[in-house]
């Protein structure tokens, strides 16, 4: 972690005369747009795999009716089809996994006390007001709701509403399209695909849940959090229009 926190401190350093006291909130919101640059490649790629995988539904449709009294044979030529047509039913899961190791470094960089036995300078770093490494419980015990550090998160939970608002009414218009296509929904003869199903399910109401999320880590996670969160919501709205 010394090394990261070492490369947040240089950011931080280049953005003060932009940002002064809040270079460092700055440097975590770049340091979110680099992962996402890093990871937009799979992102992509996983917006052609939901559409490809769209394009098979009717021809797993007619698989079902002509296997429909045989499921082994049945779930091997739906596996077959989506190795021949190159299609993963789960490379949708991927950009997300692949963001969470940025997430927790984050998490535990902003909730030590110290990193490699000297003191975390991170922690002094604040955002306006608020604290990097504090909480929005350490804020309402600190002036309130209203006071200085309290403000900075009814502004990020506002930023959130909205983004999850958007959020929401895209991945309902995804799941009703999905909904329409001939034969459209989690094939239970692939692998994880159920799983998927349910997932695809709870999706449109996932970014309602970053408020927990936002209200419970460090606000330099929350910052990354919301930040990724935005990100995706343009993201999509670009790549599945």
């Amino acid at each position: 972690m010394s090394v990261f926190a070492s490369l947040v401190e240089q950011l931080a350093d280049l953005l003060r005369p932009l940002f002064g006291l809040s270079a460092a909130a700055a440097a975590i919101i770049a340091f979110t747009a680099l992962v996402r640059l890093l990871v937009h490649p799979l992102s992509r790629a996983a917006a052609r795999g939901q559409k490809a995988r769209a394009a098979l539904q009717p021809r797993i449709a007619e698989l079902r009716r002509k296997h429909g009294k045989n499921p082994e044979k049945l779930q091997k030529a739906v596996m077959e089809l989506h190795a021949e047509e190159k299609v993963s039913p789960l490379s949708g899961c991927l950009p997300s996994l692949l963001q969470l190791p940025a997430f927790f470094l984050l998490y535990h960089l902003f909730s030590s006390g110290s990193i490699g036995g000297e003191p975390n300078a991170l922690l002094a770093h604040q955002l306006l007001d608020a604290p990097l490494g504090g909480r929005w419980a350490d804020a309402l015990a600190d002036g309130g709701a209203f006071g200085g550090a309290g403000v900075v998160y009814l502004g990020l939970f506002a930023v959130v509403a909205v983004v999850a608002y958007f959020s929401y009414r895209l991945s309902r218009r995804m799941t009703e399209a999905s909904a329409g296509t001939p034969g459209a929904g989690a094939d239970p003869q692939v692998p994880g695909a159920a799983a998927m199903g349910g997932v695809m399910k709870v999706m449109p109401f996932m970014s309602f849940f970053t408020l927990v999320t936002v209200a419970v880590v460090p606000l330099a996670a929350a910052l990354y959090v919301v930040t990724s969160t935005t990100w995706s919501v343009i993201e999509r709205s670009v790549l599945y229009r």
